[in-house]
């Protein structure tokens, strides 16, 4: 596991990949690749691990190149002219695996008709290159990568402008390009298909001619996603559809409470049904022990693990109860703690106006449409994995060290993935170091082939992680023009990275930075805020937007009640505050409020409008909305969106995920989008005790994006924070009543 790792191992570039900003670009291992044989051009190269014994030496790849920066690594061009460019990240609804060709076949000047894409290993060109570490988290792919896939794609097409000159004995600057087809003198014409073999034998170039902007003619257009027709048709493989000749399925009994051993078992039952190989007592994440059955298929594997007898010993471990800890986080939160802001506060007393508040955020669920799996397939001296990893050179490592093995003799083969948000990406790597224990007492126990461990819907939701319970509590004194004069605010809740690789850098003075994100700013407030982290028996992580997604609903939230309190507008309220500093907040929301009418529009009867606005992962969505009240619970009926993102590389991709933010963020909102314990026990197990927003709550949308040329920014995550609290700033106008909690209550 990773907190067995010694933090001298790992790379500097990962110690600060979670720091926003300041950070150096990481410099990889040198690597040569392994060009597969035959006529398809631009090969792919195998990358099992940097360093790997295997690799063959190329003449082709200067030595100041690192991995991340040679187009064999990412270009296929095939004798058909079709061009495969592979992803160095994650595909799990974002739209990456269309956004990233979309860079890379630009400066290639390829045919986008004949461009496809696929997922790459944890090989180190697949890093990230400003990292050093294999990572699709942070809304950092296109803000990444942007500048490496455009790079990509000029080396490519200058090697293959290259290789045509010397095909028509021609000088090089005769000659140009034009979608798949390099053109030059007196009618010359060959397509890239043609091209792509010598192409690729010829000196990866240093040097190169990037494309002015207002010649992009794939950036910056809408572009229908490269996997929708698979998706929409049923046709698309996910981690969860794997299938190996021999492979078998294992599911594992979890104990009730996180970190529960077995007291004893029988599995005389469960032998005895057809399908079924291996009953395993395994290790799990924590601490905690498990039984793994494993069969011919998930049906007899799942009836196998209902016909066992299982004792559990749960004594030794914590068993938290929802109730008990909001009491104990009511306590600590009036005793005094490490302090993140620390602004003066004489002036609160005094402040002719007061303002106290306290909030309360449940535990919440991933809850991706494809539950968690991997499969492994263990040879004496090495395993290939498949899974949908968020950090695949972690996951190798984390297996590895699970196999006995070493790094390069694991291969992680990235998988599509139906959904994670932040959950295919732990710091225990739980998931690929399961899998691998599964598979070494499957293959100790005489079975050899691929195992794919697959978590049934309602393991992954009582099993863990998950977004930590918050607890937030604020003092503000202001003036009669709303003139902020002091705000004392405490924030509890669990840490996300504190004994982790990631505490290290992460966790300052006692303050995880992941719990006070979004805090104050960009409004310039006097600010003390006092932070507290319990430790509690509950594992915790990463969910989409992180510190956001409680921070943002008690800033907008708060300031928006000031704005009332004072009888001032909110948008302007909220202008007035960014003043000249914020100008890419201004345009946000003048956007959202001048696409939605708001303030010029006259609303129907029994709407009201919410506004709410927010920075994360440095791009900012604002939101005006409208909501009503139906049969006394608060609907969302229409959302505006103004999104500041810089450059838009694919307009349609950040419609998407703006609106699939925003019904995760509405998701938060509705009665039952909470994750309680009672007794040591998770009480929801599905969609069915769980609520998700589903179609027939999803409101009218309208997405809108501030033109900047700008380099581009994440849009992955940054429009869930800002939902919830300008439905619930609607909802405050139509009831006059103050949403301090998620899930509303209104009753």
């Amino acid at each position: 596991m990773l907190q067995d790792i010694d933090p001298t191992d790992v790379p500097r570039a990962f110690q600060r990949f979670m720091a926003q900003g300041n950070m150096p670009t990481a410099t990889l291992p040198r690597r040569s690749f392994l060009k597969m044989a035959g006529a398809a051009g631009f090969a792919l190269g195998a990358f099992p691990h940097a360093g790997a014994a295997q690799t063959v030496a190329s003449n082709a790849a200067p030595p100041t190149l690192k991995p991340s920066q040679l187009p064999a690594a990412f270009v296929q061009i095939a004798s058909s002219g079709e061009v495969t460019i592979t992803i160095n990240r994650l595909e799990f609804g974002q739209g990456v695996n269309t956004g990233l060709p979309m860079i890379l076949a630009e400066e290639l000047d390829a045919d986008w008709s004949l461009v496809r894409s696929r997922h790459g290993t944890n090989d180190m060109a697949y890093a990230d290159p400003k990292f050093g570490i294999h990572l699709t988290g942070g809304s950092h792919t296109i803000k990444n990568s942007f500048m490496q896939y455009r790079e990509l794609g000029a080396r490519a097409r200058l090697m293959l402008l290259n290789a045509a000159a010397a095909k028509w004995n021609v000088d090089v600057g005769t000659l140009r390009t034009e979608a798949g087809t390099v053109v030059g003198p007196q009618g010359l014409k060959a397509g890239y298909g043609e091209l792509a073999e010598a192409a690729m034998a010829l000196p990866v170039p240093e040097k190169f001619t990037l494309k002015d902007p207002k010649d992009f003619r794939i950036i910056g257009r809408p572009t229908p996603r490269l996997d929708a027709q698979d998706k929409t048709s049923g046709r698309q493989d996910f981690g969860i559809d794997m299938r190996l000749p021999g492979q078998l399925t294992a599911v594992v009994a979890r104990p009730p409470v996180f970190g529960g051993k077995l007291a004893s078992f029988d599995d005389t039952a469960a032998r005895s049904i057809k399908g079924v190989k291996a009953i395993l007592r395994v290790p799990l994440d924590n601490g905690a022990e498990g039984v793994a059955v494993v069969a011919e298929g998930y049906w007899q594997a799942t009836q196998g693990r209902d016909a066992l007898k299982l004792e559990w010993n749960t004594s030794t471990v914590e068993k938290v109860d929802s109730e008990r800890q909001l009491a104990q986080y009511r306590e600590l939160a009036s005793q005094p703690g490490p302090r993140k802001m620390d602004a003066d506060m004489t002036p609160l007393a005094s402040a002719p106006r007061q303002l106290e508040a306290e909030y309360v955020f449940p535990y919440l669920a991933h809850a991706a449409m494809e539950p968690l799996n991997c499969t492994v397939d263990l040879a004496d001296d090495r395993a290939v994995i498949w899974m949908g990893s968020q950090c695949a050179g972690l996951d190798g490592a984390a297996a590895a060290k699970a196999l006995g093995l070493q790094p390069e003799q694991i291969r992680v083969n990235v998988l599509m993935s139906g959904g994670g948000f932040g959950r295919r990406f732990s710091s225990t790597s739980d998931v690929a170091v399961e899998a691998c224990g599964i598979a070494k007492a499957a293959k100790a126990a005489g079975l050899n082939g691929p195992i794919r461990t697959v978590w049934s819907r309602e393991d992954d939701m009582k099993g863990g992680y998950y977004r930590p319970m918050h607890l937030h509590r604020a003092r503000i004194g202001f003036d009669n023009q709303g003139k902020v004069l002091a705000w004392d605010h405490v924030i509890v809740g669990q840490s996300i990275t504190t004994g982790t690789v990631f505490g290290s850098f992460q966790v300052k003075d006692g303050v995880d930075a992941t719990a006070t994100e979004g805090m104050r700013d960009p409004y310039a407030v006097p600010m003390r805020l006092t932070v507290h982290h319990p430790k509690l028996n509950v594992p915790v992580l990463w969910w989409r937007s992180v510190g956001s997604t409680h921070t943002a609903f008690v800033m907008e939230t708060l300031l928006d009640e000031i704005a009332r309190a004072v009888k001032k507008d909110p948008v302007a309220y909220r202008m007035a505050l960014f003043g000249n500093n914020h100008p890419r907040h201004r345009a946000a929301l003048q956007l959202a409020v001048d696409r939605s009418g708001y303030g010029k529009t006259r609303l129907a009867t029994g709407r009201a409008w919410g506004v709410a606005v927010h920075q994360s992962f440095d791009s900012i969505v604002a939101y005006v909305v409208e909501a009503s009240i139906k049969d006394g619970q608060p609907v969302l009926n229409k959302v505006t969106a103004g999104v500041h993102c810089n450059l838009a590389v694919n307009p349609r991709s950040i419609e998407a995920q703006v609106q699939g933010s925003a019904i995760m963020g509405l998701s938060m909102c509705l009665p039952g989008s909470a994750i309680t314990l009672k007794d040591g026990v998770v009480e929801q197990s599905n969609f069915g005790d769980y609520t998700v927003a589903r179609m027939t709550e999803a409101p009218e949308f309208s997405v809108h994006i501030v033109p900047s040329a700008d380099p581009p920014t994440g849009m992955g995550e940054p429009a869930l924070p800002p939902l919830a609290p300008a439905f619930a700033n609607a909802v405050a106008q139509l009831t006059g009543r103050r949403m301090r909690q998620l899930p509303f209550a209104i009753s």
